[in-house]
């Protein structure tokens, strides 16, 4: 295992430290330890994150070696991975539980030789964790039981490390309980992927997924506008390992959330390997009729890209969390996947778009920039003064361009079906000063309307493809639903439904057909209700 021997005359990667007074264990967080000397061994302690209770048993057994250890006085922001890689040197880590109130956590080794050679170990290195000393002690308890739907983050970062750690060979699933995997379960994952803000690639969830195992085929779509996926392991306990490790999880930050269940089917049918659907046994299958064949170059860079995940885990802290991979490294695979340039990322992006087919008479820099700015933070347009039914649209990023292209291509705006398209320049030009260009250019690099301008905002979470139901928040109490009715029938459409939230300051309103939704949207967003309450309205996935 490279980077993790021991020895005399060998280094270890992590330095920690380690005190051998012995103390009484403590323990939170829904678990149970057993102890052979303890009438207390089968307590389990409360799960609601305040409580903790000591373990006062008969154990006064100063020094006596058992596989499970103690650590103490760890960093606050320290992680599950960064405590597992203490005890990977020397041997098999069978269990943790993270005490992460108390700053403790508990490690239970698969031999009480791993335990006494680890102890023997850090009792003659100065520990330090963060650059901050740690104190590791044999605990007074014999076994770590935890329970696993209490504990079952721990347990899939455990099984991850472990994946790693072994040059990703699949997992044998040796280390989880047997109430946690069920072996007939089927192979084949469905992932269903939630607010989509940067396109997610099949090559993203292959570096995601492969940690759990080997991913033998991917096959990716759409449906009911959501991206969605079929991923088939070689082992139905490695699509148990993903599902419990990454289900809820965010691929990037505060968006693309992955939803995981099993699948009813057992095994895929791959016919083309392309950046929709790949067979990784079958590098032979064609590429099918008019989808891009993997490019050479690209496949290369890809690799280049997931070999940064062999480095040992040790000398990544935090690699595993949230996604077993670098949210970085997800990004370069995006990148060398040729799709999107994502933060961070060299990777080519355009930010300017061409949108054609506009209803010339009715079409204003106003009302592009309010469309657009629902999938980006749109800094300028220019309705283009020789042809005045097409525009160019500057966004904040690649991404964003990318997003509103994939939403708003063939939609219908003022009656008539728009072409969006990247466009060949790379900025939007401002008139030259002095020079009259009737209103057709605009600069919004400073309006106080952009949605996406504050980083982790609750608006990444909630971008939908145009839909005839529309989100309305921000609502004064004086208004009430007759008067928002009224207010959007006045758009030229007819309101089919309306819900108030809970709240009263937000509703769900739907109106006849999509196109009279994008009409009230483009109207209404920001519309003065009064009590300097300005309306928000957005695209909504929900239906009334």
């Amino acid at each position: 295992m490279d980077g993790y021997v021991i020895g005399p005359a060998r280094r270890i990667v992590t330095e920690v430290a380690v005190g051998v007074k012995r103390g009484s264990d403590e323990l939170l967080s829904g678990s149970v330890l057993s102890s052979p000397n303890s009438n207390m061994s089968s307590m389990v302690v409360t799960a609601n994150g305040n409580d903790s209770k000591k373990f006062k048993g008969e154990d006064k057994m100063d020094g006596a070696p058992s596989r499970v250890l103690h650590i103490r006085k760890l960093p606050g922001e320290v992680t599950e991975t960064e405590v597992i890689a203490l005890g990977l040197p020397f041997g098999k880590v069978t269990n943790i539980l993270m005490l992460k109130g108390k700053n403790q956590a508990f490690l239970e080794l698969a031999t009480e030789e791993a335990a006494i050679t680890m102890v023997n170990y850090y009792s003659a290195v100065t520990p330090h964790l963060r650059n901050q000393p740690i104190y590791i002690q044999y605990s007074n308890h014999k076994e770590l039981k935890t329970d696993n739907t209490l504990n079952q983050r721990a347990q899939a970062v455990l099984q991850a490390v472990t994946a790693v750690q072994t040059a990703n060979t699949p997992l044998s699933g040796t280390t989880v309980s047997e109430s946690a995997v069920t072996p007939a379960q089927s192979p084949v994952l469905r992932i269903i992927i939630d607010n989509m803000y940067y396109p997610v690639t099949l090559d993203v969830l292959h570096q995601i997924f492969s940690k759990f195992g080997a991913v033998l085929k991917i096959i990716t779509f759409t449906k009911n506008n959501q991206f969605q996926a079929l991923l088939q392991y070689g082992d139905p306990v490695n699509a148990q390992q993903a599902k419990l490790a990454l289900d809820g999880q965010n691929i990037y930050n505060a968006c693309c959330t992955l939803r995981i269940d099993f699948s009813k089917l057992v095994n895929l049918n791959v016919k083309y390997n392309n950046d929709k659907s790949r067979d990784y046994t079958r590098p032979d299958l064609p590429s099918g009729d008019g989808q891009p064949a993997l490019d050479p170059a690209i496949a290369a860079a890809f690799a280049k890209e997931t070999s940064l995940l062999g480095l040992p885990v040790a000398a990544v802290p935090g690699a595993l969390s949230p996604l077993a991979i670098p949210n970085a490294a997800a990004a370069a695979a995006a990148a060398a996947a040729g799709r999107v340039g994502m933060p961070g990322v060299s990777a080519g992006g355009n930010t300017v778009l061409l949108v054609s087919n506009l209803n010339e008479e009715m079409v204003t820099p106003q009302s592009l920039f309010t469309l657009f700015g629902v999938y980006g933070d749109v800094q300028r347009v220019k309705i283009l003064y020789n042809k005045k039914d097409s525009a160019l649209i500057q966004m904040a990023d690649g991404n964003q361009s990318q997003l509103a292209m994939n939403h708003l291509n063939g939609q219908k705006m003022y009656g008539k079906i728009i072409r969006v398209t990247l466009s060949k320049h790379q900025t939007v030009q401002l008139p030259r000063e002095g020079l009259d260009d009737q209103g057709l250019t605009k600069d919004f690099g400073n309006s106080p309307l952009h949605r996406f301008k504050k980083p982790g905002s609750k608006n990444f979470q909630n971008i939908f493809p145009p839909s005839a139901t529309l989100h309305l928040s921000n609502i004064p109490p004086s208004v009430a639903e007759e008067d928002l009715r009224t207010l959007f029938a006045n758009t030229g459409g007819t309101v089919k439904a309306f819900k108030f939230f809970q709240d009263h300051k937000m509703a769900l309103l739907q109106m006849a057909t999509v196109e009279e939704a994008i009409q009230a949207l483009i109207d209404l967003h920001n519309y003065n209700l009064g009590e300097n309450h300005h309306l928000r309205v957005s695209f909504s996935k929900s239906t009334i």
